[in-house]
């Protein structure tokens, strides 16, 4: 009986860890998403050039602009013309089909096995 007491007040202290875990995860997500949620500054592209620097296209207000950004500088490299700038249409990105990108890796590893 004793056994049992314990194995159920560790299953309990497991569960509200991972109860206490997914609502840390949630409070953190909404934190990150609000600060993301400026409508005047917004991140086009990056392009990574090192381990630690990157070039990004950015949009604050109505104008683009190419930055470098290093470990501990950011500087505006140019301003670029609106009609230069070529968007991604995001409406039409969407997830990959898994069950597809499965059944396509099925279908290569039964290749490679003939």
């Amino acid at each position: 009986m004793n056994s049992f007491l314990q194995l159920i007040t560790v299953l309990f202290i497991f569960v509200f860890v991972l109860v206490i875990t997914w609502f840390f995860t949630r409070w953190m997500t909404s934190l990150q998403s609000g600060a993301k949620g400026s409508t005047n500054i917004e991140v086009i592209e990056t392009y990574k050039l090192t381990a630690n620097k990157y070039i990004q296209i950015v949009r604050t207000g109505d104008k683009y602009l190419a930055i470098a950004i290093g470990k501990d500088t950011v500087t505006m490299l140019a301003e670029i013309p609106e009609e230069q700038i070529h968007l991604p249409d995001r409406e039409g990105v969407s997830m990959p089909d898994f069950k597809k990108i499965f059944e396509k890796a099925k279908i290569m590893d039964k290749d490679r096995k003939k």
